[in-house]
């Protein structure tokens, strides 16, 4: 993949998608997917989230794709997921960041139970980060195990900056942005809050890496928010138990006095509680403890359907649109008018989603500020009824003189359901995507969160400069397709005649909970032997790996 042939590249022109070779797929989204890419000249490898262009006008989420770019440009920390190139082409919008081959938080506790240890970890790791972007003057509002990034030994970072926002203390906000599942009892009250919201969200990610299971649920959206703003999550007993400073951890941060949450009571609430306590966060930060659990080395830790799905019913993969895209239409004298705006958004992606370079450029100040003092998407924009666009409390009025809504509402309906939805589904991968957006070890921030971080103008290190070596058998990704009646009537894929991705699925799909695949005389072997096996807890996996407690089901519920 890549331009092997054709005009020969220069690497100190503007970054653009001829400078990466294009790797697997490995997360897909609303209207994007994440791949995994590699720097023609410098061998490093990183992930490339490639947003359509038409789609993110289609859904008016113009102003969330330039806020989260223009936020990442300033932030920068050791378990943050740090932006290192964007850039844009005639169809697409690109965001290049850290590669995280451990695959992100929902991957792993859905396959598995953890120790406490594991979870404590993340939990203080995931709490520094919080500190940071706090003091940044940014509230993430989303965060949830599906952003939660792994590197490869372990750390954690937090991604998808997607609904997050800039705030002041002197303005709360009051627009209903993550998913619903783990808002805050405030959030649904509708009086305003702060970055209290975030202590709240890692309380619901903490319950969920212990139980398995999210702290309230709901037949639907209304039912969940009521029993969210009642604020009682039960607390399971367990075997192995669970322990009382665990139980009172996440008790103290699913509290619904936010003046007695810990972390939004003052982050020395958090660090001092029983829990933490042992932990020094000063070397944690410095990436100085070692993380209790690592993700395996020996395969994948993404869902493969992604990369299958790219080659099967893409109809132009994105390394063939890359070298052959048609200039957009010219608009015609009879547009109707929503045709004009769409055009209108258009122009507004070309003219505000600039392009970045980590290694030219140097940044002071917070990220807060930084926003503040920059153009709103909407100002350059003709006044439309038909926009569902409105404006966050800590941003100006418009050109036009309007005053700025005193409460904030949902960007769009579009994103709305998307961002609500109990399943946690946002407008980037989630779940089982493990999108490869965070700092690696060689971060350009190492410095104490307390202070605003300063970009290099030539950065002293660099991100991870392993080669992706992907799993073995998928060296090399056949090219091409051809097509046959499969023994059940169905129609097969069939790669080169060396075999189909049936085959290949076999033994790379997670079989759900309760279903099995194996044949009656087959001998089974690879992934999904051990379904052929005994069940019952005498014949239970044995933990084999640091922080880990064994299969799915290791920690059973009693009561």
């Amino acid at each position: 993949m890549g331009n092997s042939q054709g005009k020969q590249i220069s690497f100190t022109d503007e970054v653009s998608l001829n400078h990466f070779r294009l790797l697997r797929v490995v997360g897909k989204g609303a209207f994007g997917k994440v791949r995994i890419v590699e720097r023609k000249d410098s061998g490093l490898t990183f992930a490339l989230k490639y947003i359509r262009k038409d789609e993110v006008v289609r859904s008016e989420s113009v102003r969330n794709i330039i806020r989260e770019r223009r936020m990442l440009e300033h932030l920068s920390h050791p378990f943050l997921c740090n932006l290192r190139y964007s850039f844009q082409d005639i169809e697409y919008i690109y965001i290049v960041v850290d590669l995280m081959n451990g695959g992100d938080l929902r991957f792993h506790i859905s396959r598995k139970t953890f120790t406490e240890d594991a979870v404590r970890f993340w939990m203080a790791e995931l709490s520094c980060a919080l500190r940071y972007i706090h003091r940044q003057g940014i509230i993430h509002r989303d965060l949830k195990p599906d952003n939660v990034l792994l590197d490869s030994e372990g750390h954690v970072h937090l991604a998808d900056f997607n609904v997050a926002s800039d705030f002041r203390p002197s303005k709360p906000l009051t627009s209903k942005s993550g998913t619903l599942a783990y808002l805050a009892p405030e959030v649904f009250e509708g009086g305003g809050y702060l970055n209290e919201v975030d202590w709240w969200s890692l309380g619901v990610t903490f319950y969920e890496c212990i139980y398995n299971k999210r702290p309230f649920d709901g037949r639907n959206h209304e039912q969940l928010g009521q029993n969210i703003k009642r604020g009682q999550p039960k607390y399971y007993v367990t075997n192995p138990a669970v322990t009382v400073p665990c139980l009172r951890a996440m008790a103290a941060l699913m509290e619904k006095d936010r003046s007695k949450r810990i972390g939004a009571a003052g982050y020395e609430t958090f660090t001092s509680h029983p829990f933490f306590a042992d932990i020094d966060f000063e070397a944690l930060e410095r990436k100085e403890i070692p993380p209790v659990f690592t993700p395996s080395s020996d395969k994948t830790n993404f869902d493969a359907t992604y990369d299958l799905e790219e080659l099967l019913l893409e109809e132009a993969p994105l390394e063939a649109r890359a070298r052959r895209q048609k200039p957009r239409a010219e608009l015609k004298d009879d547009a109707t008018a929503k045709e004009i705006r769409e055009d209108e958004l258009h122009k507004v992606i070309e003219t505000m989603f600039e392009p970045f370079d980590y290694t030219t450029v140097s940044y002071e100040g917070t990220a807060a500020a930084a926003i503040a003092a920059s153009t709103n998407p909407e100002d350059i924009l003709p006044s439309t009824s038909a926009s569902t666009h409105t404006r966050h409390a800590s941003q100006s009025r418009s050109t036009s003189g309007s005053p700025s809504l005193s409460t904030e509402r949902s960007l769009n309906r579009s994103h709305a359901s998307d961002t609500f939805s109990t399943l946690g589904e946002t407008l980037y991968p989630s779940d089982a995507n493990a999108i490869s957006l965070a700092n690696n070890n060689n971060n350009l921030h190492g410095s104490r969160a307390s202070s605003p971080p300063t970009r290099p103008h030539a950065p002293t290190s660099q991100p991870n400069s392993q080669p992706y070596n992907p799993p073995r058998g998928q060296q090399h990704r056949p090219r091409g397709a051809t097509r046959k009646m499969s023994k059940g009537g169905g129609v097969q894929m069939v790669l080169e005649e060396t075999g189909s991705w049936s085959n290949l699925a076999d033994h790379s799909v997670t079989v759900p909970e309760g279903e099995s695949t194996v044949g009656k005389g087959k001998n089974n072997s690879g992934m999904l032997s051990f379904l052929s096996r005994k069940k019952g807890r005498d014949r239970s996996p044995k933990p084999t790996e640091p922080g880990v407690l064994g299969k799915e089901g290791a920690r059973q519920i009693i009561s």
